[in-house]
């Protein structure tokens, strides 16, 4: 597989979705996050936008999100979040694990992502992800297999405020299973708000901690 091809394909992806103006319909705003979305042209469903601010610089806000010995520790919504290889530096296959929503209207499911980090002038820093076939983590009975994809996160330091930065998430999920429309449609901007204000909540806990 070729996974420099492949990063290169979603990294251009998720810089155009942040420089997509038109057709976004705010769904939600909840905690001083705004979540919308617009038909995906990736498959059926929808792609969500999730933006808000957070009081700390993109080359510490990124790292802190997608590293598993930081995000085990913030990310409630993760039962398991692991790397499987290191492609690069800047790129590895990580296998995540949610916990099941809703009181268990959405089972656990499970993720197998290629994610590649990629920084822009201007101090701006991106992750890019989207799912893969990994044969040495097939599917398990325990959990419904669902497919990212792509997807990533666009930070960027504020202009008037370097030391804070405006974080942007797109998320178009294809969750597996018979879940119904209205279901995922809820949940998603539900999941969108909560990965930033536990962003938040999570690098002010490890500040005060160090």
């Amino acid at each position: 597989m070729d996974y420099k091809k492949i990063t290169d394909e979603i990294s251009e992806k998720i810089l155009s979705y942040s420089q997509d103006t038109s057709g976004w319909r705010v769904i939600k705003v909840s905690k001083n996050v705004t979540v919308s979305s617009k038909p995906s042209k990736e498959y059926a469903g929808n792609i969500y936008r999730g933006e808000g601010i957070i009081e700390e610089v993109p080359s510490k806000i990124i790292p802190f999100m997608y590293l598993p010995e930081y995000r085990n520790k913030w990310d409630k919504a993760l039962k398991s979040y692991s790397l499987l290889e290191s492609v690069d530096q800047d790129t590895g296959i990580y296998h995540s694990v949610t916990h099941s929503y809703g009181m268990g209207l959405i089972s656990s499911r499970d993720f197998v992502d290629l994610l590649h980090v990629k920084a822009y002038p201007g101090g701006i820093l991106t992750t890019n992800s989207i799912s893969v076939e990994y044969s040495s983590c097939p599917p398990t009975p325990s959990c419904v297999r669902g497919r990212n994809n792509p997807c990533g996160y666009v930070c960027s330091p504020l202009p008037e405020n370097p030391e804070h930065s405006k974080l942007v998430v797109f998320i178009q999920p294809e969750l597996g299973g018979m879940l119904p429309c209205s279901v995922v449609e809820t949940a998603l901007p539900t999941t969108l708000v909560n990965l930033i204000t536990e962003t938040r909540a999570g690098l002010k806990s490890f500040k005060d901690r160090n």
